[in-house]
Order: C-alpha cells, then structure tokens, then sequence
C-alpha cells in the first residue's frame, strides 16, 4: 500500500487542522493516518477511485503538498482527464515526468 508524505503542512488555526484531518480520514481510499517527525502520513490504496484521487488532488493543492506523489496514480482508465494539460493540478502533479506524451 503506497505512503504518501505531507511534509511540514501549516495549519492557520486548531479548526483548519481539524479540517486537514477530517478531509484526509474522510477520503475512501485513505487506509490509515498517522505522524512520524514533522510529517503525515497518508497509507492509500493502490488504485483509488477517480473520487478518491480528486479528493487527493484538492488536499494536497489546498494545503501544499508535493502533489508529484500523486503521478503513481496515473492508470489507462484515469489517464484521460488526471493527465490532462489543461487542468490545474497538471503541472503539480505530472512536471519533469519523463512518461507525459
């Protein structure tokens, strides 16, 4: 099961926190979070639904987070629109990645 990081994430108030962790337990295909240092870990499957993986998109765009982890997530049935130019997490997500056509 892969383990995606959230490196140092800044929390503005106790509540954005409670909301950073209700988001991310909330998420379907998030198994297991937990801490280690200064990071979050997130234990996710690996094929999460496209809902699963927009939610994993807005999370990791909301609060910062080095959304590259995500590119593993690429399948031929999300391809289509999770690889898409024109989205706003492209760049994020897909930059200096050898395998974008």
């Amino acid at each position: 099961m892969p383990v995606l990081r959230c490196k140092s994430v800044w929390f503005f108030s106790a509540g954005d926190e409670k909301a950073f962790f209700g988001f991310a337990e909330g998420i379907k295909a998030v198994r297991e979070v937990s801490g280690e240092g200064d990071e979050i870990l997130l234990q996710v499957v690996s094929r999460p639904s496209q809902a699963s993986l927009r939610d994993l998109i807005a999370l990791f765009y909301r609060y910062d987070i080095e959304m590259s982890q995500l590119r593993q997530f690429r399948s031929t049935s999300n391809r289509r629109w999770f690889q898409d130019p024109q989205k706003f997490w492209f760049e994020k997500v897909f930059r200096n990645d050898k395998k974008v056509a």
